[in-house]
């Protein structure tokens, strides 16, 4: 199959540039390499690149001129967002198309909260936001807005009544992924919602972690502002969106020409754009499909690492989760160690967020879940997609349990943590 041949023979970067350990030989003789990290970058399905293509070449028009290559240009520019506002079940005009998700949330945060600043000056974010929602509260706080991090119990989960014991009547903005990125739970976003619903406060929600994985209707839920990727639903990379319901008003944190009703200044990226619909319909099509074939991979993934690995613990929520995502802590293990082993033997996994992957620093996500900094750096993050199999859970259930113990027999932490509980 020519994307699973593309997939397994994506280069190697090497974290922290290290080199692979296995020499050419070796790698010849390898079975084709296990893909298990679709939370970080999903390849893009053939589908969508067939729709993308006649708008590098033969289809080039800007949608912003007025003749009859610019006409046909905007009917797909329309034609596409009213197909990404079906997804979530949005109407058109609530949908602005940005360079990525990071830029969605920009737009949501920093466009919010100058628009409506007369509104109030306090900005709830939850502790287990993705790093680009920190970084945001950051740069609101150094404009003068006060921002409050709501913490989480010890699966990543928001307390919907301890999130409404911190608003107060200058509160202007909450800020809540539906789900974690990194540790796969689920947020309450419904329950939220209802809280915040006759309020005034805005509610932004992050939904890449969760697109394409659990239902999102924009008709269901009193959700304000919404980041969307096209890439975490097998579109292409570098294109976003951002749903505004109809009666918000955000200000562009873009300025230019005023494309994008005034609020995403810049060219359009047709061929993103039109790919990110294709993907938006396929994904609306599939996703039951896409979830009924994931689900069994993860739970089985699951049940036997935790029966063959001693000492090893599942992190997030045990039920309320995505249905691709299990996230593993091993005592006395480190996380990059199990990760390079991995790759060693053709397994592509990750330690946390993709984005924040090459520091040393721990997880701020399994941070706020109570583990200790040794705790979250021995955690390790599986996650499938839409040409996972069982075939990849067999490899990974062959190579982790030997790869844990050859390095706990390496390190003397994992003796002396066992003489100290009194176990040996």
């Amino acid at each position: 199959m020519v994307l699973s041949r593309a997939v397994s023979n994506r280069p190697h970067g090497g974290l922290f540039g290290c080199k692979p350990l296995r020499s050419d030989r070796e790698k010849s003789l390898m079975p084709a390499n296990v893909y298990l990290d679709y939370q970080s970058s999903k390849p893009v399905d053939p589908r969508v690149v067939q729709a993308m293509l006649p708008w590098f070449t033969e289809r080039f028009g800007n949608p912003n001129s007025l003749h009859e290559d610019g006409d046909e240009a905007t009917e797909a520019l329309e034609r596409s967002r009213e197909r990404v506002a079906r997804f979530i079940g949005a109407e058109k005009d609530e949908i602005i198309f940005t360079g990525g998700a990071t830029e969605s949330n920009n737009l949501a945060l920093l466009g919010y909260a100058a628009r409506n600043r007369r509104k109030g000056d306090h900005v709830v974010i939850a502790e287990v936001e993705h790093i680009s929602v920190h970084n945001l509260a950051k740069a609101l706080e150094k404009q003068g807005f006060k921002v409050t991090r709501v913490p989480v119990d010890q699966f990543g989960r928001v307390n919907p009544a301890k999130l409404r014991a911190r608003l107060k009547d200058e509160t202007l903005l909450v800020s809540v992924g539906w789900a974690s990125s990194e540790i796969g739970t689920v947020q309450p976003i419904g329950e939220i919602a209802a809280l915040l619903k006759g309020s005034g406060i805005a509610l932004h929600v992050d939904a890449v972690a969760a697109e394409g994985l659990v239902p999102i209707d924009m008709r269901e839920v009193g959700v304000d502002l919404l980041t969307l990727s096209s890439n975490d639903i097998y579109g292409p990379k570098g294109l976003g969106a951002l749903y505004v319901r109809k009666g918000v008003n955000v200000a562009p944190v873009i300025i230019g020409g005023g494309q994008e009703r005034g609020l995403r200044s810049g060219g359009e990226n047709m061929p993103a754009i039109v790919g990110m619909a294709e993907a938006a319909d396929i994904m609306a099509r599939e996703m039951a499909d896409d979830v009924a074939r994931m689900l069994p991979l993860r739970d089985r993934l699951i049940r036997e690492v935790l029966a063959a690995i001693p000492d090893s613990h599942l992190n997030g929520h045990p039920t309320e989760r995505l249905p691709n995502n299990a996230h593993f802590r091993f005592e006395a293990v480190e996380g990059e160690s199990l990760l390079l082993s991995l790759k060693d033997r053709g397994v592509s996994v990750s330690t946390g967020s993709a984005c924040s992957s090459k520091t040393l620093e721990p997880s701020h996500t399994l941070l706020s879940c109570g583990l200790l900094h040794e705790e979250a750096h021995g955690s390790l993050e599986f996650t499938f997609g839409r040409w996972s199999k069982s075939e990849d859970v067999e490899r990974v259930l062959e190579t982790l349990p030997g790869i844990v113990a050859r390095l706990r027999s390496l390190s003397p932490l994992y003796d002396m943590d066992k003489k100290l509980k009194g176990e040996s």
